[in-house]
């Protein structure tokens, strides 16, 4: 009776977790945007004054050397650009995306910063519209089968045998 009770209890907690990424994925997403619009103008200014030079990125990148404050300026810039790529190229994939198609793409929500920054605004709440309702029942069944797995795994030791 008790391991039930624990297992409906794990269900419950699956269901309210998993009930939250619908919300959480849109901070995220409202984050990301913001990230890769501020980085964009450091590369844009970046690129104009290489330009203005008659410079690629990628000379001006290169010119970049000699002291150590180049050097690092260079490093910088050159971690700038790519996270700007990479950002750039998660918001595009996860852009005007549903909550189902953004969890499938789940592997897109991977910079620190903004997860930070994303989960210190979250609010947590339930919502009881269709995706809130769906992730909350994918929630409460693998919470039910990881505390009926983990109460079968305990137990196992002191079952006793059945003699035929």
């Amino acid at each position: 009776m008790i391991l039930r009770a624990l297992t409906l209890a794990g269900g419950l907690a699956g269901a309210a977790t998993t009930a939250q990424f619908p919300e959480y994925s849109q901070q995220y997403i409202q984050r990301l945007g913001g990230a890769v619009d501020a980085l964009g103008k450091v590369v844009a200014d970046f690129d104009a004054s290489a330009t203005a030079s008659g410079l690629s990125r990628e000379e001006a990148l290169a010119q970049l050397q000699g002291t150590d404050f180049l050097e690092r300026r260079r490093a910088d810039m050159t971690r700038t650009v790519t996270r700007h790529t990479q950002l750039n190229r998660d918001l595009e994939v996860l852009k005007g995306q549903g909550p189902f198609t953004r969890a499938y793409n789940a592997s897109r929500f991977t910079d620190p910063e903004i997860a930070k920054a994303a989960w210190q605004a979250f609010q947590p709440a339930i919502p009881v519209n269709f995706a809130g309702l769906s992730f909350a029942g994918v929630g409460f069944f693998l919470g039910l089968m990881a505390f009926s797995l983990l109460g079968g795994l305990l137990c196992w030791p002191f079952r006793r045998k059945r003699l035929a």
